[in-house]
């Protein structure tokens, strides 16, 4: 693709006429894959043959019933993909993906480090044929160091990482955040790394590059503020609940039904906040007029607006807080957060119809561009569904494919 230049139809997305191979499985690697789907790219993800992605068997819940049911957590990070079965453990299997690969623009994978290059399909195997080939290795711990062979998931890497020492209330157990942050951290990183190698590949002389994530330092990396005020003080910082270290007041609040979040952000809100607890007094005291002063007598206020929440219900309190322009919001579920005006306005809720699961539902993209648009063309594949149509389209007959049936790269359905 190297300089080509494109006409691109209205809705082509920005990587268009590319190519990834995916060879990932369950998120971090799948969902780096969805969003480069979603950007445009041509995603052939490389299943095993009568098992497929693990998350496949992750259910219930499901969309569908019986054997036709499409696990929701495998539905969530494999639109816009195409499966193909391929048995990567024999020799004519890994001959077909060697194939596959001489025209990818992009290679993503997550086995154990070491485990592609057993196989002969590490990127040193492949970029001989194939120049130009962004191959993207994604692990726990990373290609070196002294823990590249031990397995990693999710809450380990959360524990790890350092998010559970910060994550929960006061003294209170460690808890892991509600979603599969290290993955999803892991994988949003690894696309920002590829889009990247694929800008310089175009600039530079048209070779493709090597790259390697892992969830630990991704989660090293997205620690941020909270790490940089460790190295400030010299006190690594622990769990506050919902509390913010840099900033008060920034947490939630106890009303008599429920919770409000306050984020003054500023200390421009800070009088606004007064004002609508009808607390004069507050803005009144220099202990709080300044937010590093509130920081540094949090012990002081912090009781004086529990109780004052506590005596509004939410809709007042909410209402209140929004009259005088407060940062505020109630908690949401999921329900609530999809059922919200601005969420459908902004086209967050994506649709498309299975054809043995029926209608699914799934999170749209964030990314909104003016002229080459993300886009929701294929529904999450069934199992090989793409088997046999992209190996033709790749040049092997009819006679091939049968012999790969024969020899078990493929499965005989």
């Amino acid at each position: 693709m190297v300089g080509e230049a494109r006409e691109p139809t209205g809705d082509a997305g920005p990587l268009d006429g590319l190519t990834v191979l995916d060879a990932s499985r369950v998120l971090v690697g799948p969902f780096c894959t969805m969003q480069l789907g979603d950007l445009g790219a041509d995603v052939i993800k490389i299943e095993r043959p009568d098992v497929g992605d693990q998350t496949r068997t992750w259910r219930p819940p499901a969309f569908g019933e019986g054997d036709d049911a499409e696990s929701a957590y495998y539905v969530s990070v494999n639109r816009n993909k195409r499966s193909v079965e391929l048995n990567l453990q024999d020799e004519a299997g890994r001959a077909v993906f060697r194939d596959l690969a001489r025209e990818a623009d992009v290679l993503v994978e997550n086995f154990r480090v070491g485990k592609m290059a057993e196989w002969g399909l590490d990127y040193g195997d492949l970029v001989d044929d194939n120049p130009g080939l962004i191959y993207c290795g994604i692990s726990g711990y990373g290609e070196w160091g002294p823990d590249r062979d031990k397995p990693a998931y999710d809450i380990m890497m959360q524990a790890r990482g350092g998010f559970m020492s910060i994550t929960g209330i006061e003294d209170g157990p460690p808890v892991r955040i509600g979603v599969a942050l290290a993955d999803i951290g892991a994988g949003m990183y690894a696309t920002q790394a590829i889009l990247a190698a694929l800008l310089e590949r175009e600039l530079g002389d048209g070779d493709g590059q090597k790259i390697d994530v892992s969830l630990l330092d991704g989660q090293a990396a997205w620690t941020s503020y909270m790490a940089t005020n460790y190295f400030a003080s010299g006190e690594p910082p622990g769990r506050m609940g919902s509390k913010h270290p840099n900033i008060a007041p920034y947490q939630a609040f106890e009303t008599r039904d429920g919770y409000v979040v306050v984020a003054c952000s500023s200390d421009a809100f800070w009088p606004r906040l007064c004002a609508a607890l009808d607390r004069p007094d507050l803005a009144a005291d220099e202990r709080f007029e300044t937010n590093e002063k509130r920081v540094r007598n949090r012990d002081a206020l912090d009781p004086v607006l529990d109780a004052a929440f506590a005596e509004l219900t939410t809709e007042a309190a909410l209402d209140a807080l929004d009259a005088h322009d407060v940062p505020a919001s109630h908690v949401r579920d999921m329900a609530e957060l999809f059922d919200d005006p601005q969420i459908r306005e902004r086209g967050m809720v994506a649709e498309v119809e299975h054809p043995t699961a029926g209608p699914m539902r799934f999170p749209a993209s964030p990314m909104h561009f003016s002229r080459t648009p993300t886009t929701v063309r294929r529904h999450p594949p069934s199992l090989g569904e793409h088997t046999e149509p992209v190996l033709r389209a790749y040049g092997y007959g009819e006679g091939d494919i049968a012999e790969l049936k024969k020899r078990g790269a493929i499965p005989d359905r």
